[in-house]
């Protein structure tokens, strides 16, 4: 077999060429050709040994296929330690990125130079680890503690330019790379440079209590997170022991963290989202449609937040309303929400006028004649959705993709009002929509192939994740949310506050709790969702009591600075309201409910397992691909921590076992209409076989 990594003599420099596309991974072979190179050049007449990388990209970081897999010599350690105690100078040329393995390999580098463009992180604490080989050691001594630590706790990369100014990087070089690095490299020669070692230097001291308060702040930002904390540890051994032991401390720290649970669930969730992407049964050939041009049918804060995603990426958008007023409420909401991401310094003006440039309005169908995609994003009623889609049929040309932006209808129906069900599909944004970046795909009976494949392209252009959902009541993620908000609710009607029920499941790791979600939503939209099903389909009719009263009083969470909570005018902050108190234990009475202490634990694995139980079904009926992509929805939609791997990895991870057990206990004690094991949970116990090995036996 070819080795990835070539090395030639050039003169009087060694060079080291790393050809492993498509992003130069720190494969097993790159490690030892890299070994070996470097031990060569101790040998030869080079005088400086130059590491470049063929391709778009420097060592953008691990071999994603070894995850899991049993560690090979030369283990990454070793070879930053051999590559730092060359006797020759070694410098990196970087282009594209240097991430993780990549960047610490760079730094074991003595000199280190990068094009404009590059950038360079260690993002291993995304993964649930840290830095690994060195770069929890030799980053602080290069940048200072609090820098590295910035770095190391975001995991986000920065351009060439700031890891200069940083000191990462001792040149920015224009022009040709490979030129630029070999002229260096003899001037280095030529001024006979010192090996400079990082693992010599000296951490710059920090202030008395600097470090503990990093760590108190990074602790409320990354609520129950270990990785961030170990790294602030191992930047603590940088500062107070020799460079040896902190090596050694770091790889207990690594290994650490890589048996934990959460690095699992992160790793988990890093395949999910690339598995998420694939259609089982469709060709990775299908042919794609153009989308140049795309038509939003309602300019609310959806069809706004919509909007300015396709123009966000370059597309022209028109943007529709029945009247000249209500478009200029939806353009106004766009022209804030631009303003706003110039404020934070999201985008500069030139780029908001251009993105905003892009964004026209209209009042006449006509308009979107030529459309390549038209998503409707108006009031949530099947009507109204069907006729919107009767007057596209009659205006859009042939081939245009027509869409529903709906969050429980039956997208078939929707298909139906038209005389080309196969062009139609569903495109389930969440709101805000042009922050939110999960993006469920609604495959309809008759969804053309080519349809669907444009729509999940589409969707990664505009910097969306894509799940594809089959068609039922609520898809994947609001079908449910539909269990965990029952759950929820007759925590509260039992005898939890709200607080209580809130703290517990932020307290275990979510974004916010389920009815301060409510609250921020508004509980209108889920009242007038109830109210536009059957009587027979709206459930328990317990569950909703409490918050049906709510809006029927007009709150309706914080857009009225009232509902399950009553918030402060201007900063937001939510507090407990003794009205909502006095309301819950009304209704209570009136329902006959004897209400009783209700601990964390309780609700936790109360609204937890109703949504594992109702994702097995949905499993079952083939309304998702695959648990995975279950997890994607939950993670990227909903707030549930990525640390705990989504709902269905967490059901493996506690045991599929555990989770029937709690399920026929509450089966026992609440009743079998809201707790009836799936059967594909049954089954799966009843064999021995995780989630994952399921979906796996599918070819899932």
């Amino acid at each position: 077999m070819t080795s990835p990594v070539s090395y030639e003599l050039v003169d009087d420099i060694g060079v080291i060429t790393v050809a492993n596309p498509p992003v130069n991974a720190l494969s097993h072979a790159v490690r030892q050709g890299i070994h070996d190179a470097i031990a060569a050049a101790q040998e030869d007449a080079s005088k400086a040994v130059l590491i470049i990388c063929d391709g778009r990209t420097f060592i953008a970081g691990a071999d994603i296929t070894e995850f899991g897999k049993p560690p090979r010599e030369p283990h990454l350690p070793d070879l930053c330690n051999t590559i730092e105690a060359s006797s020759k100078p070694v410098v990196a040329a970087i282009h594209g990125t240097a991430l993780g393995g990549g960047l610490e390999v760079a730094l074991s580098c003595h000199y280190r130079c990068a094009v404009p463009g590059a950038k360079v992180g260690l993002p291993e604490v995304k993964l649930g680890l840290l830095p690994g080989a060195g770069g929890t050691q030799r980053l602080p001594r290069l940048v200072g503690a609090s820098a590295a630590l910035d770095l190391m706790t975001s995991g986000n990369p920065v351009d060439a330019g700031q890891a200069a100014k940083l000191g990462i990087v001792d040149r920015v070089v224009d022009g040709d790379l490979r030129d630029a690095a070999f002229a260096w490299c003899r001037e280095l020669v030529a001024n006979d440079a010192e090996r400079r070692r990082t693992s010599e230097l000296a951490v710059q001291d920090v202030p008395a209590g600097a470090l503990e308060e990093y760590r108190n702040t990074l602790a409320r930002r990354t609520r129950g997170q270990i990785a961030p904390q170990k790294i602030i540890d191992c930047v603590e051994a940088a500062l107070s022991r020799p460079f040896s032991e902190g090596l050694q401390f770091e790889r207990e720290k690594f290994i650490e963290c890589m048996k934990s649970p959460q690095s699992a669930a992160l790793r988990h969730m890093f395949f999910a989202e690339r598995e998420a992407a694939k259609i089982v049964g469709l060709s990775i050939d299908t042919p794609l449609r153009d989308v140049n041009k795309v038509g939003i049918i309602g300019a609310g804060t959806m069809g706004s937040g919509i909007a300015m995603n396709f123009a966000n990426a370059g597309m022209q958008v028109a943007l529709l309303e029945v009247d000249d007023e209500a478009l200029g409420r939806g353009l106004g909401i766009i022209d804030r929400n631009y303003q706003g991401g110039v404020k934070r310094g999201k985008m500069s003006e030139e780029q908001a006028l251009a993105c905003r440039g892009r964004i026209s309005g209209t009042t006449d169908y006509e308009s979107l004649s030529d459309a390549d995609l038209v998503i409707e994003a108006v009031f949530e009623n099947l009507e109204l959705k069907q006729e919107v889609f009767a007057k596209l049929d009659a205006v859009c040309r042939q081939g245009a993709i027509l869409a529903t932006n709906t969050s429980y209808q039956d997208v078939d129906r929707i298909a139906a009002a038209t005389k080309r069900p196969q062009d139609a599909i569903g495109l389930h944004f969440f709101s805000p929509a042009h922050i939110m970046k999960l993006l469920e795909v609604v495959r309809a009976s008759m969804t053309a192939d080519d349809v669907l494949a444009t729509c999940m392209a589409l969707a990664r252009k505009i910097r969306k994740t894509p799940v594809v959902s089959g068609v039922c009541y609520g898809f994947i993620g609001n079908r449910m949310l539909g269990h965990y908000a029952r759950e929820a609710q007759l925590c509260v009607i039992e005898g939890a506050t709200p607080a209580q029920v809130d703290t517990a499941m932020e307290e275990w790791g979510m974004a916010m709790g389920p009815l301060a979600v409510f609250d921020l939503a508004g509980l209108d939209v889920g009242y007038k969702a109830r109210q536009g099903l059957p009587q027979a389909e709206r459930g328990d009719p317990r569950a909703f009591r409490v918050a049906d009263a709510l809006v029927e009083m007009n709150r309706l969470g914080q857009k009225t600075g009232a509902g399950f909570y009553r918030y402060d005018p201007e900063t937001r902050q939510r507090s407990s309201d003794q009205e909502v108190q006095t309301l819950i234990e009304r209704e209570a009475a009136e329902l006959g409910v004897e209400q009783r202490e209700i601990d964390a634990e309780e609700i936790v694995d109360r609204l937890l397992f109703a949504l594992v139980n109702e994702g097995m079904n949905i499993l079952d009926e083939g309304i998702a691909q695959r648990p995975g992509d279950i997890d994607v929805v939950y993670v990227y939609g909903y707030g549930f921590p990525a640390w705990r791997g989504g709902p269905m990895h967490y059901a493996d991870a506690v045991g599929l076992a555990h989770v029937l057990q709690r399920i026929r206990e509450f089966e026992q004690g609440f009743g079998s209409e809201n707790w009836t094991p799936a059967p594909l949970l049954e089954k799966l116990v009843e064999s021995g076989v995780t989630l994952a090995e399921w979906a796996k036996s599918k070819g899932n």
